[in-house]
Order: structure tokens, then sequence, then C-alpha cells
């Protein structure tokens, strides 16, 4: 019955939470390490409803609602091809009842209003469309700020979520200064970041922040999340993300 769902160049990936299998198509997009991550920094409490932005195949609704205890979760997703792949996973996991998944562009939100506790983003982490040419316009929306940069991220963010609310996001330590910047302009306080290093002592690739609407100006900076070991295996943190 599964298999009925897919289409050409589909399949199934095991996500080892709940059972729950996600659809995803390599020729569009394939989610990795930043959205398993993502979704483990986040925290939807109880009866609490939540939001993501540049939601892709579903994966991180999918991943939050398997791991906590939200009334309600939900993505959004530009690409009709991702949304569509989204829709059938949530039907696959029979969660039609907790996630909704929304075909429409994060710039034009106007009709939810600041309705959500929880709001996540893992966005295009590069600016400008560098390097776009080379890649599929499927794979390069995904990758490349092209249909939405950092700053409509923060924007959306900030309409979505009621006072006191929290986004959390996933990009690159490189876009640092960028970020604070953009969370600030629209009323999102830094409140926590967390570096991830590929190796301990390895420049980190990665950051998580989390940012409070309306918050006082502090931010916590946790210990730096290790990805491997020396012997090149995952660390404890990192399998207990991964696996159940």
């Amino acid at each position: 019955m599964s298999e009925a769902l897919l289409k050409a160049g589909e399949r199934l990936d095991d996500l080892h939470r709940n059972n729950f299998r996600i659809i995803q198509n390599p020729a569009y997009f394939t989610f990795g390490m930043d959205a398993v991550l993502l979704s483990s920094f986040a925290a939807v409490h109880k009866n609490e409803t939540h939001m993501d932005l540049c939601s892709g195949n579903g994966i991180i609704p999918i991943l939050l609602a398997a791991k906590n205890r939200g009334i309600s979760y939900g993505g959004v997703e530009i690409n009709e091809k991702l949304a569509d792949m989204a829709v059938r996973s949530v039907a696959l996991n029979g969660l039609e009842d907790k996630i909704r998944i929304h075909n429409a562009d994060i710039r034009a939100l106007g009709g939810f209003g600041a309705n959500f506790d929880v709001v996540t983003a893992n966005p295009p982490y590069m600016a400008g469309g560098t390097g776009a040419k080379n890649e599929s316009y499927d794979r390069a929306i995904a990758r490349h700020e092209i249909l939405c940069n950092l700053e409509d991220v923060a924007s959306a963010a900030a309409k979505l979520l009621r006072f006191g609310g929290r986004f959390y996001m996933v990009h690159r330590p490189g876009r640092l200064a960028d970020i604070v910047v953009a969370l600030r302009k629209y009323g999102l306080e830094p409140k926590t970041l967390r570096l991830v290093q590929p190796k301990a002592g390895a420049a980190p690739n990665m950051l998580l922040i989390a940012a409070a609407k309306g918050g006082k100006p502090h931010m916590d900076i946790k210990p730096p999340l290790v990805v491997y070991d020396d012997a090149g295996q995952y660390t404890k943190e990192i399998y207990e993300i991964y696996y159940e």
C-alpha cells in the first residue's frame, strides 16, 4: 500500500522514530543532518502549535510530531512537487489529524496570523543564488536564496509567532552576523546558540539558533555539538538524536 503512494524517481526512507517513513526524490530534495539536528534542538511543548518554513518534503514537522507533544504541526513549502511529497508522507504515517502542509510562499502568509507558539526553519543557506546556475531549478531553490532570503524567513516567522513564541533555525556559521541582524529587525531576540562541529577541534559547519518574539537581550552559548568521534563514528549525542 505504501509503495502505491510513490511516483517516478521516489523512494521511502525510514526515520527511526515511531516507525515513521518519508517520501524522497534525490532529483528534487533529500533531507540531511541539518534537518535532524533542528528537530532535536527545537521543542514543541504539550498543547503548543507549530509551523515550519521552507519545509521541503515535510521532514521537520514529521520528526517534531514524533518527538514532541504539540497539538498541531505544519509546513509551508513553495515548491509544488515537494509539498506534494510532504502531503503524501503525512498520509503515509497517519498524521493527517496532526500535520497540515501548505503549498505557499512564505512571503505571502497574511491569512495565518500570529497564532503559533513555535516556528522552525531550515532555509536556503547560500546568499544571492551563487553557484545555482549549475543545479536543477528544484535543487537550486532549496539551497540558494532565490525565492526567499534570510530576511524573508525572519519576517515570516515574526508574523506567525504569538508574543513570547519561539523561533528555531539551522544555518551556516558564516551567516551568523546576518542572522542576528535579521532576527532583531523583526523583533525576534536571539536567546540560544549552539555550533555544530564535524569533529572535536574542527571549525563549525552548522549553527542552531533559537529566538523569542519580544524577548529581552541575552543569548546563551551552548557547548558545541560534535558529530564524529576520533574513530569516525557518530558521537553518543548524535546517535541518540538519530535513533530511538
